[in-house]
């Protein structure tokens, strides 16, 4: 069974260019996260990498969209291995069934890897420039004029903590360090 995994970073990115590659390449099952790669916690691959079953083979666009990183990368394909399921990577024309697909497995994911370790520089770079320039401040801060009335309510009970978020549109992490500011 040919399996698809497609990966975008946020919900606002589009799928459509690597669904028509998987239908092209007439992939039967394809599992799709909205979500980074940073990591292999993604809930439609750890869903992906427990269906795969021998004689199987997991398709993806590039490594990219699999693994941010040789040790993951090459973990991944470890477990697929394990199991006698193979991983094609089509930009990269990786066939791990070979010894040089093997090797060049190895080698673009290292590659990846490099890449996104250049990216991140430069950000950090071009963010510490725009410092200096008083260009980049930050993020803005969160506007929330009725944030102590509500954090109030919620400290005597009047409302819950998921009501306070909802009214104050936050999310909990930023809800409960602006209380914490509030009244410590």
């Amino acid at each position: 069974m040919k399996i698809g995994y497609i990966r975008i970073s946020t919900v606002d990115q589009n799928t459509a260019r690597q669904e028509v590659l998987m239908k092209e390449l007439g992939v039967n099952q394809v599992y799709i996260d909205k979500m980074s790669g940073k990591n292999t916690d993604r809930p439609q691959l750890r869903k992906m990498m427990s269906f795969v079953r021998e004689g199987d083979t997991v398709i993806v666009e590039s490594i990219s969209r699999f693994a941010r990183n040789t040790r993951d990368l090459l973990d991944l394909v470890e477990q697929l291995t394990k199991k006698k399921v193979e991983f094609v990577s089509k930009k990269e024309a990786i066939d791990t069934t070979t010894p040089t697909g093997k090797f060049m497995l190895t080698i673009f994911g290292a590659v990846a890897e490099l890449e996104r370790e250049y990216i991140l520089q430069r950000q950090r770079e071009g963010i510490a420039i725009a410092k200096e320039n008083g260009i980049y401040k930050g993020r803005k801060p969160i506007d929330c004029p009725e944030l102590e009335v509500v954090v109030g309510q919620w400290r005597r009970g009047e409302l819950t903590a998921v009501e306070a978020m909802k009214r104050l549109n936050l999310k909990p992490r930023t809800f409960y360090r602006k209380a914490k500011q509030v009244c410590p």
